[in-house]
């Protein structure tokens, strides 16, 4: 799920905490469909990679 390139601290605050909530509720899932969760995820982490490449 998450990207070789990205750190923890590259995400802003906002996505840290978007992303834990996220996470919190694929617990809550379980085992059940959590695919949506995964890509909004993904989605976030794609943001954070672009904005980290610009900044080099």
């Amino acid at each position: 799920m998450a990207a070789p390139d990205i750190d923890f601290g590259d995400f802003t605050l906002g996505e840290k905490l978007r992303v834990a909530g996220l996470v919190v509720r694929m617990a809550k899932r379980g085992n059940a469909d959590t695919d949506d969760l995964k890509r909004r995820v993904e989605r976030i982490e794609k943001d954070a990679l672009r904005r980290k490449a610009k900044g080099k």
